[in-house]
């Protein structure tokens, strides 16, 4: 029996209804899930995380042999976050873009999974990301933003951390400017999809 892929679902919208992002991730979900069975942790992060703050970066630069148990507390939403990402095999991020970037929710995320010795490491030769060999794929969706153009700070930030944790194989699916145009940005997502699909099912 082929084994399931294992895929993190990581969503950021504040909308539970009517949500681009939610709709066009749990798509993409499904594709992939009829081409080979998988397994889904789904992660909403929209209620909101914890920021860090001088106890957390004290704790998390504490050797883990040495962390007591208010420090090990501490770490304990980040350890959980971040076993999740070791785990997958493939990341599904939606990212709806607000104000020109990323939810702060998802920031949050970003921050609590972005960890030395854990996700990344430093090297004489500079960062190297701990995550190798995942791929990820992040949907976006913007009100008036183009993704792509010189005010989208969202999908060159997400490309960029997700490299520096080792995730390099990243692919964009973008629903953008939705205010201006809605049915032809999500058509032109849906497109995307489909292509994607037909991938699925030469690989398979």
């Amino acid at each position: 029996m082929e084994k399931p892929l294992k895929i993190l679902q990581v969503e950021s919208s504040a909308r539970k209804t009517d949500s681009v992002t939610r709709r066009l991730s749990q798509d993409l979900i499904g594709r992939l899930a009829a081409n080979r069975p998988v397994n889904v942790v789904r992660r909403d992060v929209s209620p909101g995380l914890p920021v860090i703050d001088e106890a957390w970066v004290a704790a998390n630069f504490t050797d883990p042999a040495e962390r007591n148990g208010e420090q090990k507390a501490r770490l304990a939403l980040s350890d959980e976050l971040v076993a999740e990402l070791k785990e997958a095999d493939i990341l599904v991020i939606g990212a709806p873009v607000y104000n020109f970037g990323i939810p702060a929710s998802l920031k949050a995320w970003v921050d609590l999974i972005a960890r030395a010795r854990e996700t990344f490491r430093y090297t004489q030769s500079g960062p190297e990301g701990l995550l190798k060999g995942k791929k990820a794929y992040v949907v976006l969706a913007s009100g008036g933003t183009e993704v792509g153009s010189q005010i989208d700070f969202a999908s060159g930030y997400l490309r960029h951390i997700l490299g520096f944790v080792g995730i390099d194989d990243v692919e964009m699916i973008a629903a953008d400017r939705l205010m201006a145009s809605a049915d032809t940005a999500i058509a032109m997502a849906e497109a995307a999809l489909d292509d994607m699909e037909e991938r699925f099912k030469a690989a398979a």
